[in-house]
């Protein structure tokens, strides 16, 4: 596909080469999303939410299904002990596949009423468990289910370690979607994607201060995503952001500054970093899975 590195900051030809080839490495998806490497194995497992189904690429190998009626998963992590977690919309809860292949429920409820369906999620070094719960997979039967929301608002939501217990950690965004933590875990960063149904929404990145390892404070905004929406984002162990937006990828520097862009034909819904040195950039958009040889490692 036609691509183009934009340098828009010095900084950026530190992180990637003008010269670094997007590669395709599958298409026919109708909505690819939720990229999470798994190092032992060397593989990358991704969503096609529509068609109900999970992926799996491995170098050399190519793509195969890995996994049918998979509950309109969307976005996935591993966990400290390289256990796939999941976020499914038909069943509106999160998962973990353990190690003997049975499954285990993290969560599908509060105070008694169902999640609206869970988006995305990330774990904290402490094995705590952090995911977005908006409505996307209850609007329409296309992604899920369309069902009447029970819970009172769309939260951003932490599970113990210890005992399990779910708690609301962020209560004021319209639809909070992709998250991710800063390198050192001092910070937390949630994409709000509400102009996704309404023209007049949200459309950025917050950052939250990280207290006692489980509270959030000083929630403020990090950064406006002018083209499209931050669906999804990681962060690499300097600290900079790679965000899906309408017409690719873009870096910004933790302090804001938009370092340089992927130009892309598809909309981008999301990136991981891996590979065994942590640094190739698998970016699903829209139909299709592609990767990109970059300069820095991804954070853990």
């Amino acid at each position: 596909m036609a691509s183009e590195i934009a340098v828009h900051d010095d900084r950026f030809r530190k992180l990637v080469s003008t010269d670094a080839r997007l590669v395709k490495l599958h298409s026919g998806m109708v909505w690819a999303e939720g990229p999470v490497y798994f190092p032992l194995g060397d593989y990358l497992l991704w969503s096609d939410i529509p068609n109900n189904r999970v992926w799996q690429w491995v170098e050399g190998a190519g793509a195969r299904v890995y996994m049918d009626n998979a509950n309109n998963a969307n976005g996935h992590t591993r966990d400290r002990e390289g256990r796939l977690i999941s976020c499914e919309h038909l069943t509106r809860r999160v998962t973990r596949i353990n190690h003997d292949g049975s499954l285990s429920i993290i969560a599908d409820s509060h105070e008694g009423k169902r999640l609206n369906s869970p988006n995305d999620v990330v774990v904290k070094s402490d094995s705590s468990i952090w995911f977005t719960d908006p409505p996307y997979g209850i609007l329409s039967d296309l992604e899920g289910k369309k069902a009447e929301q029970e819970q009172e608002g769309c939260f951003v939501f932490r599970c113990d370690p210890g005992d399990g217990a779910l708690s609301v950690v962020a209560d004021d965004f319209d639809k909070p979607n992709g998250l991710a933590f800063s390198p050192d875990e001092k910070i937390l960063y949630v994409s709000d994607t509400g102009r996704s149904h309404d023209e007049n929404g949200p459309h950025h990145i917050r950052a939250f201060d990280v207290i006692d390892g489980c509270r959030l404070t000083n929630g403020r905004l990090f950064k406006d995503i002018e083209i499209g929406l931050s669906d999804g984002f990681r962060l690499d162990v300097e600290g900079n952001i790679w965000t899906s937006t309408g017409g690719g990828v873009q870096c910004f520097s933790s302090d804001g500054v938009l370092l340089g862009e992927i130009i892309m034909d598809e909309v981008v819904s999301n990136l991981t970093f891996g590979g065994p040195d942590n640094n190739r950039l698998f970016i699903t958009a829209t139909t299709s899975l592609y990767s990109l040889a970059v300069d820095v490692k991804g954070a853990l």
